[in-house]
């Protein structure tokens, strides 16, 4: 596709932070690793993409502000717009030598989100998608699957680790789920989750408890994808209360019934 000259850039840094990490991937059992709490590492690794990234958006667009995983907020010059970077999406994937891990990169103006990159460096594969100009995967159109039937279909989620409170809802949610549908996928990353549904190769996702930044490319996708986005309760913003349910257009009302136990 012909992105705008924010896309590119999102674009180009994800690229490079990716090279970096594929390159330390290559000698997992080497890095440096910290614990940031229960069951959330964060590596040497983690921290040099969020820093390419920043220095790769921030040069080509200081007055924007920024906010990522590893080093937070920080309001820009224009309070309209800001970046959202999770550098590394699926940090225990990618520690224990899983290659199922991304780089999540989007631009919000005024509240929305307006563009939105996912790139899996280990797969070489870059979802991108800009407000209006429809969701694409290494140049070629993507669409949310158009399955009508709750069995044939499989969702994704992550299951909470560590004594994270939204566990009990969790496993309640898969109790109501599993029986009526073909399979739940837990595959530790959010942002290719998100990106997964808008390619049409899982018909839903949900997930409590996760961050802005995870989630926030992956969101644009599935709408530029033909797909629905909502917070898991009525009336809630999922970027806000880091809740989110999404699907294709057949099966989402009645797959949000189901996660809201109604």
């Amino acid at each position: 596709m012909q992105g705008s000259a924010n896309l590119n850039l999102m674009i180009k840094a994800a690229r490079k932070a990716g090279r970096s990490l594929v390159k330390d991937f290559r000698e997992v059992e080497n890095l440096q690793v910290s614990s940031k709490g229960p069951g959330d590492f964060v590596s040497k690794a983690d921290r040099e993409a969020e820093r390419i990234i920043k220095e790769e958006l921030l040069g080509g667009r200081p007055t924007y502000g920024w906010l990522g995983e590893e080093t937070g907020g920080a309001d820009g010059e224009d309070p309209t717009r800001r970046w959202i970077v999770d550098p590394l999406d699926g940090t225990t994937n990618f520690l224990h030598g899983l290659p199922h891990w991304a780089v999540s990169i989007a631009l919000q103006h005024k509240g929305e989100i307006v563009a939105g990159v996912v790139y899996d460096p280990a797969k070489d594969e870059m979802f991108v998608a800009e407000k209006g100009a429809g969701a694409w995967l290494n140049d070629m159109r993507i669409r949310v699957s158009g399955r009508r039937h709750m069995i044939e279909a499989i969702f994704a989620t992550g299951v909470p680790f560590g004594g994270r409170g939204t566990l009990p809802a969790t496993l309640q949610d898969l109790a109501r789920l599993m029986p009526v549908c073909a399979g739940v996928r837990r595959w530790g990353s959010a942002a290719l989750d998100l990106a997964y549904v808008a390619a049409g190769r899982y018909d839903g996702y949900w997930e409590r408890g996760i961050n802005a930044w995870d989630m926030a490319a992956g969101m644009l996708l599935v709408r530029e994808a033909g797909g629905f986005v909502s917070a898991i309760r009525e009336g809630d913003d999922p970027l806000e209360k880091g809740a989110v349910i999404v699907g294709n257009g057949e099966l989402f009302e009645g797959f949000r019934k189901i996660i809201r136990g109604e």
